[in-house]
């Protein structure tokens, strides 16, 4: 996996905690035109990556790199940037610091302006907590960012939300072999049952009643079941549950600058504004955006109906999503 890492060193965290030799894990593609104008930032995921995010660009995409300066950062948490599996004592495991997406945003701003010499960004955009992190960027650096998209997120975790994620929570650390964190061999079980729980929610109950599955290869729901474990058994338990604490407090207000006033968090961002959401996506309900899109003051909320819920976003799922999302990028970078 190719990749560069951007040395934050001793970063200091919204929590007041020092975070030594932090490290933002990133990739870029294309190059900078004369007037360093073409950046679009994708940052990752939860459970995902670069790479994962290379199924929002290509040649002739919306995103192109024969035409735009992408810059894909990975998420503090996700095994790549600064986690708790790569983290050196005495912030490794369960003693990793809790990263806020402020804390996220305000190091892919030091990565932009530092290393890649980046004025302003003509785009952030990105699926699930990618989305969050658009909503973050838009609050936080409102004159470096010209358009935010984000699809399938929220610019504040709702509660029922933070509840879901506590049920795959729990069924994780319920393993015994969990042990608060420092585990010696990893928590199967408990890896296999937050998977196991987790895909109950990622799909509609549409998809499964009409065996939309069988699109992905699966003859039953059980087999789509095992392919959710053993796909939670290549991570590491603590850096899910690490990514999973950032995103349960998202709030783009929740910080310094806004001190919990959500309300002027939203009018404070500047960037043209398209938000995308699936009417069955169980995590980020259309119903949130549409609290949060009319005081934004150049926004427009976008409702894509599918089955899929909220991994129809998931590159390759659904090729007429990919044709939606990338007729609504065109507009903001046109």
């Amino acid at each position: 996996m190719k990749y560069e890492i951007f040395h934050l060193h001793d970063f200091e965290l919204q929590s007041g905690e020092i975070l030594p030799d932090a490290q933002l894990a990133y990739r870029t593609y294309g190059e900078l035109d004369s007037e360093a104008g073409n950046t679009v930032l994708l940052p990752s995921f939860y459970t995902g990556d670069h790479v994962r995010n290379e199924g929002y660009f290509g040649a002739g995409r919306a995103i192109d790199p024969a035409r735009h300066f992408v810059v894909s950062v990975n998420l503090f948490g996700n095994g790549l940037s600064s986690s708790p599996s790569n983290t050196p004592a005495p912030f490794d495991a369960a003693r990793f610091p809790r990263i806020t997406f402020y804390d996220n945003v305000r190091a892919q701003y030091r990565l932009l302006t530092e290393r890649l010499g980046i004025e302003q960004l003509a785009l952030v955009t990105g699926w699930s907590m990618a989305g969050c992190q658009s909503f973050q960027w838009g609050a936080q650096y409102p004159d470096f960012v010209r358009a935010i998209l984000p699809f399938c997120g929220s610019a504040k975790t709702s509660e029922h939300n933070f509840v879901f994620l506590e049920g795959v929570k729990a069924a994780l650390q319920a393993d015994a072999v969990y042990a608060g964190g420092d585990y010696r061999e990893p928590p199967v079980r408990g890896l296999k049952a937050f998977g196991r729980v987790y895909a109950g929610w990622a799909y509609s109950q549409t998809f499964y009643r009409e065996k939309i599955y069988r699109q992905l290869g699966f003859a039953s729901a059980e087999d789509l079941l095992r392919d959710w474990e053993r796909d939670h058994l290549d991570w590491d338990a603590n850096d899910l549950l690490a990514m999973l604490w950032t995103w349960q407090r998202g709030d783009i207000s929740d910080n310094p600058l806004y001190r919990q006033d959500f309300e002027a968090a939203l009018k404070a961002i500047r960037a043209r504004t398209i938000v995308i959401a699936c009417d069955n996506d169980l995590y980020f309900q259309p119903a949130d955006n549409a609290l949060e899109i009319p005081l934004i003051p150049r926004a427009e909320l976008r409702v894509y109906e599918s089955p899929w819920g909220h991994c129809v976003a998931s590159p390759g799922n659904d090729p007429a999503f990919q044709r939606y999302l990338d007729e609504a990028i065109s507009e903001l970078l046109d």
